[in-house]
C-alpha cells in the first residue's frame, strides 16, 4: 500500500500538460478486437486502467504493446478466446467494452460482471438489452454474461436509462453495430466527447457512422474493419482537476493539450465561483480571485456538469464564502468523500442526492481514506489547500485514472510525496 503525504498552503504556479483521455482510450483499445490489421494509438495515458485493458486484450488474443510513452500498437493474433474472466474484469468497469466487439467479430462473448469504483449501482442491463435487440442470445452463467449471435442485425433502439444516457452502453452498441447487417439507430445515445472519439476511430477503420456527439447515432454495418492510426483526445476530467487545483491554491497555472469546448459547463460554474479561465495560443491560463462565491451545481450527462468532477468541485466549494448545493443526478450515492472532507474541517451535510456545503475559512490536514478515483483527487486538492499535513491513503484508486499526478503537482510547486505504508 502507498499513500500521499501533502503539506498544504503552497500556491501552484507553472505549466502542466494534460494527458490523453482514459475514458476514450479504453473503448478504443477494446474496438481493436474488430480490426483485421494493426492499429497505432497516440496520446494514450500511462495509467493503471490502460495497463489493465492491455492485459485483458492479451488474454483475448490481441497483442497490445506500448512502444514508447503515449504510443501503443495493437493487433489481433488469435480469435479463439472469447472469455473476459473475473480476475481482470472485476478490477475495471470499462472491461465491459469488450462485449460488443467480441460478439460482432467472434459471434460469442462471455464477460464477467464488471467491477470498478465504489460509486453506487451501475447496472449493465442497457448493454445486454441493446445487443439482444440486435439478435443476441443472452444468458447469465456463474456470474458471467454469455452472449451468442451468428449474425447481428441493425435495429432502431432507445438507449436511455433511469439517470440518462449510458456512455459505455452507447460505445458497446456502436462497436457491435459496425459489423451488423443493415442499419442501427441509437436514440438517447451518449453525447460525451469520448463517444465521439470512439466513433472517429471506427470511421478511420472503415465504419460508417453519423450523428456522433448527438443523441441520435446511425451506424450502417460493413463487412470488415481495418486497423488505423488515431490520436486520443485530451482528458477533460484531468484538465478540470488541474483547473480546480490552481483555483483552490489561489495559484497561476497554464494548461496545455486541453480542449475547453469539452468543459463548457465546468468553466461556466467555476467562473461563477471566481476562477479566472482564459484561453491562450497553446492552452488555458488559470488563476483565481481571493474570495470564492458559493454556487449550485447539478451533475448531468454531457454537455452538462460531469459527475467525474463533482467531488473535486465540492472540495473547492468548501472554501467558498457562503452555502453551496451539489446535487448528483448520475450516481446518487457518489458521496463517500463527504465524510473524509469533514475530517479536514469542511462543513458538509448530505440530504438524499444533494450535499449542502457550508463554506469555511480554512481546511486542516488530516488522515483521510480514498474511496474511488475522483474522491481521491478531491482529497488531494483539499490537502493542497489545507493547513498542515494531509495523508491520503489507498491511492491505488487515483493511479487508475491520473498519470503520476503527484509528479505533475510537484512540478508546479506542490509539496506532495508518494510514501509506502
Amino acid at each position: 500500500m502507498e499513500r500521499f503525504e501533502i503539506n498544504g498552503g503552497t500556491r501552484l504556479k507553472g505549466t502542466v500538460e494534460i494527458n490523453g483521455a482514459k475514458n476514450a482510450a479504453l473503448p478504443i483499445m477494446a474496438a481493436c478486437i474488430l480490426c483485421e490489421s494493426e492499429t497505432i494509438l497516440h496520446n494514450v495515458p500511462d495509467v493503471a486502467d490502460v495497463r489493465q485493458m492491455a492485459a485483458l486484450l492479451g488474454r483475448l488474443g490481441v497483442k497490445a504493446e506500448q512502444i514508447e510513452p503515449g504510443l501503443w500498437k495493437l493487433k489481433v493474433e488469435d480469435e479463439l478466446n472469447c472469455h473476459a474472466e473475473y480476475e481482470l474484469v472485476s478490477k475495471m468497469r470499462a472491461s465491459i467494452c469488450v462485449m460488443g466487439p467480441l460478439l460482432a467479430k467472434r459471434h460469442r462473448a462471455q464477460v464477467s460482471m464488471p467491477g470498478g469504483c465504489a460509486i453506487g449501482d451501475r447496472p449493465v442491463g442497457l448493454h445486454t438489452q441493446g445487443l439482444a435487440a440486435m439478435g443476441a442470445d443472452v444468458d447469465l452463467v456463474n456470474g458471467d454474461m454469455v452472449l451468442k449471435a451468428k449474425k447481428l442485425r441493425g435495429v432502431e433502439m432507445f438507449l436511455g436509462g433511469p439517470f440518462g444516457s449510458s456512455v459505455t452502453a452507447t460505445a458497446n452498441i456502436m462497436m457491435a453495430a459496425t459489423l451488423a447487417e443493415g442499419r442501427t439507430v441509437i436514440e438517447s445515445a451518449a453525447c460525451e466527447p469520448e463517444v465521439a472519439d470512439l466513433a472517429a476511430f471506427l470511421i478511420a477503420c472503415g465504419a460508417q457512422i453519423t450523428g456522433q456527439g448527438t443523441p441520435r447515432i446511425t451506424i450502417d454495418g460493413v463487412a470488415s474493419l481495418q486497423g488505423a492510426e488515431h490520436r486520443i483526445i485530451p482528458d477533460r476530467i484531468e484538465a478540470g482537476t488541474f483547473i480546480i487545483a490552481a483555483a483552490i491554491t489561489n495559484g497561476d497555472v497554464h494548461l496545455s493539450n486541453i480542449r475547453l469546448e469539452h468543459l463548457l459547463a465546468v468553466v461556466d460554474r467555476l467562473r461563477q465561483v471566481g476562477v479566472i479561465i482564459d484561453k491562450s495560443n497553446d492552452g488555458v491560463d488559470v488563476s483565481c480571485s481571493r474570495r470564492l462565491e458559493p454556487i449550485t451545481i447539478t451533475t448531468q450527462p454531457f454537455p452538462g456538469f460531469p459527475t467525474d468532477l463533482q467531488a473535486q468541485t465540492m472540495a473547492l466549494l468548501c472554501l467558498a464564502d457562503g452555502n453551496s448545493m451539489v446535487t448528483e443526478k448520475i450516481y446518487p450515492d457518489r458521496f463517500l468523500h463527504v465524510a473524509e472532507l469533514n475530517r479536514m474541517g469542511a462543513q458538509l451535510r448530505k440530504e438524499g442526492p444533494t450535499v449542502i456545503v457550508q463554506g469555511v475559512k480554512r481546511l486542516v490536514g488530516a488522515q483521510v481514506m480514498a474511496s474511488d478515483l475522483r474522491a481521491s483527487a478531491a482529497l488531494i486538492l483539499a490537502g493542497l489547500a489545507a493547513k498542515g499535513k494531509t495523508c491520503v491513503h489507498r491511492i491505488y484508486h487515483i493511479d487508475r485514472g491520473y498519470e503520476r499526478i503527484e509528479v505533475k503537482l510537484a512540478s508546479i510547486g506542490a509539496d506532495i510525496h508518494r510514501v509506502k505504508d
